[in-house]
C-alpha cells in the first residue's frame, strides 16, 4: 500500500509529467499554465473537502445540541434529578461527546415510553370508572385513549393519578357493594311478595340480572336512585299486603272462634294466621305475601261471613254468654232473661242488620271488659277480705276446740295455720279501710255505686265494721265478766297454805260462758253472712236454669247479714273466753 502510494504520489506524478513534457518539448509558458491549472484544481478539491468537513462538524454540533436539549427535557419531564445531564464535559471531541450522551438519552427515552404507557393506562382506567359512575358508558364500552402531557411525566404526577384511581376504585367497590345489597333486598322482597325478580330488576337496569357478572354491573347514580325507589315501592307493597293479610287473619280468627271451627280446618290457613302479629321485618318466608295468598284468605273470609249470617242467632247467644261470663266474674248482676228476649226479638224482626247486632254486642263486651278491668283491683281486695274473714272464723272455731293442744296427727299443722290466720286477721282492719277508700274513689269516678252480687259493697263493709265493733265491745264485756267470776271462784276455799281454787267450778263456769245456743259460734264475718263459693255456685246454676236467680240470691245474702248479727253476739262469749283464757303456744 505504501509502495503504491509512493508510485502515485504527487511528486512522482509531477516528475513523470516533466519527463513527458521534456520529451514533447513543451514550452515553459504551457508548462506554467498546466501547473497553475493543477494548483487551482487541487485548491478546489481541498475547499470541497473542507466544506464537507465543516458541514459534518456543524451537523454533529447540531446533533450534540439537540441531544443535550432532549436530555434536559426528558430529565425535566421525568423528574430525574439524579442523572448527569452534562456527561460530555469529560470528553474532548464532538463524537466523544455524542457517544457519552447517547446511552443516557436512549435510557431516558425508554423510560419515557414506559411512563407514558403507565399514565395512559391509569388515566384510561380513571375515565372508565368516571364514565361508569356517571352512567355515560354502556355495558362493555371502553373509553378512548387519553391525551398524555409529555412535559410532566414525573413520579409525583404518576402517584397523583394512582391515588385518584385508588379513590375511584374504592368508590366503585362501595357502589358495587351497595348495588349488590339493593339487588339482594329486591330479590328477598320479590320472593316474599311472589313477584318475578328478573322482570323487576331488569326494569331498573339490564345489567343487574344475575346472568351478568359483577364487573359489568351498572353503578351509576341513576341506577342507585332507581333501586332505592324500587325498594321503597316494594316495602310499601309489603307493608300494605301485610296489613291486609293481618286484617284478614284477625277476621278469620274471630269467625273461627264464633263458629267453633275445628283445628283441622284452621290448619289449612296456618300460612296466613302465622303472620297475624308479625312485623314487616319478620315476614321473610317466600310467597308469604303473594297475591294468591291474600285472595285465598279473602275468599275464605267471605265464605265464613256468609256462613256467619246463617248462624247469627247462635253467634249472638254465644256473645251474650261471653258478656254474662264477664259480668259474673266481676260479681255484676244481669237480667239474662230480658237480654235473651231482646236478642231473639231483634233477630226475628230484622230491624237491625246482623253486622250491626254483632258490632253492638262486641261493643258491649268491650265495655264490660273495661268495667271489669276497673273493678279488678277492688275485687281482688274483696277476695282477700273474704278469705281473711274465713280464716278468722276458722281461728275462732279452732280456739274453742279443747283438744287443740293434743299431740294427735295434724296438730302441728293446725298450730301453723293458726299463726298464719292470726297474722291475716290482724290485717283485716287496714284491708277494710283501704277497700272502703278505693270503693268510694271508684264510685266518685264512675258516678254509680259499686255493687257486689247486687249488694252495695260499701253497705257490706259498713255493716261489717259495725258488727266487728260490736263484737269487740262484747269481748271486752265478757272479759270483765270473766274476771269478776274468777275473783269469786278464787275465794271459794281457803287451804292450809292459802286460797285454793276449785277446778270443777272453774270448768263449770267456762262451760256456762261458752254455751252455744245456736249450735255454733259466729264472729260476724262476711264468710258467715256472704259465702263467695255459694254465691258463685248459685250464679252458675242460675244461669244454666235461665239465669233468673241472681237477684234473689243477692237479696237473700243481704238479709242473711242482718239475721246473722244476733248469732254473732251470742257467739262472742265463747270466742272472747277462748282468745283470753287459752293462749296458743308457738309452734316449732
Amino acid at each position: 500500500m505504501s509502495a503504491l502510494l509512493r508510485e502515485t504520489s504527487c511528486g512522482s506524478l509531477l516528475q513523470k509529467l516533466q519527463s513527458v513534457w521534456d520529451e514533447v518539448g513543451e514550452s515553459e509558458e504551457d508548462r506554467d499554465k498546466v501547473l497553475f491549472q493543477l494548483d487551482q484544481e487541487c485548491l478546489d478539491v481541498y475547499k470541497r473537502k473542507v466544506d464537507q468537513a465543516t458541514k459534518s462538524r456543524d451537523l454533529l454540533l447540531q446533533a450534540l445540541d439537540y441531544s443535550k436539549t432532549e436530555l434536559a427535557r426528558l430529565a425535566s419531564a421525568l423528574g430525574e434529578k439524579s442523572i448527569d445531564i452534562s456527561p460530555e464535559k469529560t470528553a474532548r471531541t464532538i463524537k466523544e461527546q455524542l457517544t457519552a450522551i447517547a446511552p443516557i438519552l436512549e435510557q431516558l427515552g425508554k423510560k419515557k415510553k414506559e411512563r407514558i404507557k403507565e399514565l395512559a393506562n391509569i388515566q384510561s382506567r380513571i375515565e372508565q370508572i368516571r364514565g361508569e359512575i356517571a352512567g355515560t358508558l354502556g355495558m362493555g364500552q371502553q373509553v378512548a385513549l387519553p391525551q398524555i402531557n409529555e412535559d410532566d411525566l414525573t413520579v409525583r404526577k404518576l402517584q397523583e393519578f394512582q391515588l385518584q384511581l385508588q379513590e375511584l376504585e374504592k368508590e366503585k367497590s362501595r357502589r358495587l357493594e351497595k348495588v349488590l345489597e339493593h339487588v339482594g333486598t329486591v330479590h328477598d322482597l320479590c320472593n316474599v311478595l311472589g313477584m318475578d325478580f328478573c322482570r323487576t330488576i331488569t326494569q331498573v337496569h339490564s345489567s343487574l340480572d344475575d346472568s351478568i357478572g359483577n364487573e359489568h354491573k351498572n353503578i351509576s347514580n341513576e341506577t342507585l336512585s332507581k333501586l332505592d325507589r324500587t325498594i321503597g315501592t316494594l316495602n310499601e307493597d309489603k307493608r300494605l299486603r301485610l296489613e291486609k293479610l293481618q286484617e284478614l287473619a284477625t277476621q278469620l280468627y274471630d269467625l273461627w272462634d264464633l263458629m267453633d271451627t275445628p283445628v283441622e280446618e284452621r290448619s289449612l290457613f296456618d300460612h296466613v294466621s302465622c303472620n297475624r302479629t308479625a312485623t314487616v321485618e319478620e315476614v321473610t318466608v317466600p310467597g308469604a305475601l303473594a297475591v294468591d295468598v291474600i285472595d285465598q284468605a279473602q275468599t275464605e273470609v267471605e265464605r265464613l261471613d256468609q256462613l256467619k249470617y246463617s248462624k247469627m242467632k247462635e253467634i249472638a247467644f254465644k256473645k251474650q254468654a261471653i258478656l254474662e261470663d264477664i259480668y259474673a266474674s266481676t260479681h255484676v248482676v244481669l237480667d239474662t232473661a230480658v237480654a235473651h228476649e231482646k236478642i231473639q226479638a231483634l233477630i226475628e224482626s230484622g230491624n237491625m242488620e246482623s253486622s250491626e247486632l254483632i258490632a253492638d254486642m262486641d261493643s258491649q263486651i268491650l265495655k264490660a271488659k273495661e268495667e271489669a278491668l276497673s273493678r279488678k283491683e277492688i275485687l281482688d281486695k274483696v277476695e282477700r277480705w273474704i278469705s281473711s274473714c274465713e280464716e278468722e272464723s276458722w281461728l275462732e272455731d279452732y280456739s274453742r276446740d279443747d283438744n287443740r293442744y293434743n299431740s294427735g296427727r295434724g296438730a302441728h299443722l293446725n298450730l301453723k295455720r293458726a299463726e298464719k290466720a292470726r297474722i291475716l286477721v290482724s290485717k283485716i282492719p287496714a284491708l277494710v279501710e283501704t277497700l272502703v277508700a278505693k270503693t268510694r274513689a271508684w264510685e266518685e269516678n264512675h258516678g254509680l255505686p259499686f255493687m257486689y252480687d247486687g249488694v252495695s259493697l260499701l253497705a257490706m263493709l259498713d255493716e261489717y265494721v259495725i258488727l266487728r265493733q260490736e263484737r269487740e265491745e262484747e269481748k271486752k264485756r265478757m272479759r270483765e265478766q270473766k274476771r269478776q267470776t274468777e275473783q269469786l271462784l278464787n275465794i271459794d276455799r281457803e287451804g292450809p297454805f292459802g286460797t285454793r281454787v276449785n277446778p270443777y267450778r272453774v270448768t263449770s263456769a267456762k262451760k256456762v260462758a261458752g254455751t252455744k245456743p245456736n249450735g255454733g259460734a259466729s264472729n260476724g264475718t262476711p264468710s258467715r253472712r256472704l259465702s263467695t263459693g255459694n254465691q258463685l255456685n248459685e250464679s252458675k246454676s242460675g244461669r244454666s236454669a235461665g239465669k233468673d236467680d241472681k237477684k234473689g240470691a243477692s237479696k237473700n245474702t243481704a238479709t242473711s247479714l242482718n239475721e246473722a248479727a244476733p248469732a254473732d253476739k251470742e257467739a262472742a262469749d265463747s270466742s272472747a273466753e277462748n282468745f283470753d283464757a287459752d293462749p296458743v303456744p308457738s309452734s316449732t
